[in-house]
């Protein structure tokens, strides 16, 4: 018996594919699947160096399954990359057959990996506000991961009449603000704290390293979305009145950021853990949250933080609807084994 062809697909395939799914649907399937403990992630491994102009670089390989759709993400980044004009991630995303666990597609993985976190973000601010009542949204960082949430983000909020945007590039926020005048008023901010302030919605997606996002710079009944994780500082992760994670064990093992290492000194403790006397709690994961069994009531004044690590549980689930349109069109290139 021969091995079947192996399925590659390209960015542009994948771009184009991913305009027949629905990214959203897929990601609030897969948190409910989680909660009933029918997909899930295991440990990533990674890799990390300094690239020969000392910017960090670093290699992730995340095994995930959902359902009968197996698979890994490879994701790589170096910050030198924005230097060099190209993004800052690459990544590939590799299927698996249930059956045999021969590798059956390979697939480029930046657009999924954008499109997936995107779409956690719109999954999660969805479950927990109304988010048609978002009349102001703060963008910090003006890259690919920007300009992803806000084309999800917006047809969810009938009433943004603003976007404020800052970047450390100027440039790059006018580019920014520019590529999407168009669709709703973009304002770029001269500082951070303005676009915080000034935004009841708020999204970091920056490439810093070091929190600099102070509690008292999101107004009541804020929610801020830590999608770069280090851009809350220690007071704002701790003082929130909610505290939300996509999966307390991805966050409590990562010794880099912030929330990770606030976990390792005992200062944060999990969802589960009853009790707190050594430490904040987190209120709750994003599987809890979507399927339902969050029972803390969010008051329109409370101050929320989602802060989702990346479960590369739905980037499976994503590329597995990819691959399927795929088989259904007859996009990509088969390989021989």
């Amino acid at each position: 018996m021969s091995p079947e062809p192996l399925l590659y697909l390209s960015e542009v395939d994948v771009t184009e594919l991913c305009q027949s799914i629905d990214p959203l649907a897929i990601v609030e399937h897969t948190f409910r699947r989680v909660a009933q403990g029918a997909a899930g992630v295991t440990a990533e491994a990674a890799l990390r160096w300094t690239a020969p102009d000392g910017s960090a670089a670093r290699s992730l390989v995340l095994p995930a399954n959902s359902g009968i759709n197996h698979g890994c993400k490879i994701i790589n980044s170096c910050l030198g990359n924005l230097d060099r004009g190209l993004p800052r991630a690459h990544g590939l995303i590799v299927l698996h057959d249930y059956e045999t666990a021969a590798p059956t597609c390979i697939m480029e993985g930046g657009a999924i990996s954008a499109l997936r976190t995107a779409a956690v973000s719109a999954v999660a601010v969805r479950a927990l506000r109304d988010v048609a009542a978002v009349r102001t949204i703060g963008v910090l960082g003006c890259g690919r991961q920007a300009a992803t949430h806000l084309n999800l983000l917006t047809p969810l909020c009938a009433n943004l009449r603003h976007v404020l945007a800052f970047d450390l590039d100027v440039e790059r926020a006018r580019h920014f603000a520019d590529s999407h005048s168009r669709e709703i008023g973009i304002h770029v901010a001269d500082q951070a704290e303005a676009a915080v302030r000034g935004a009841e919605l708020i999204v970091a997606v920056t490439t810093t390293t070091t929190p600099y996002v102070q509690l008292d710079w999101l107004q009541p009944g804020a929610t801020f979305l830590n999608v770069s994780l280090d851009d809350a500082t220690q007071e704002l992760l701790l003082g929130s009145d909610h505290l939300i994670v996509d999966d307390w064990n991805l966050v409590r093992n990562d010794h880099h950021r912030l929330l990770g290492r606030l976990a390792q000194a005992g200062k944060v403790t999990g969802p589960t853990k009853a009790d707190t006397s050594n430490g904040h709690r987190v209120d709750a994961d994003l599987a809890a949250v979507v399927s339902g069994r969050y029972e803390r009531r969010v008051h329109p004044h409370h101050r929320v933080v989602i802060n989702p690590f990346g479960m590369g549980v739905h980037d499976i689930a994503i590329a597995a609807e990819v691959q399927a349109e795929a088989a259904r069109s007859g996009k990509g290139m088969l390989l021989p084994r």
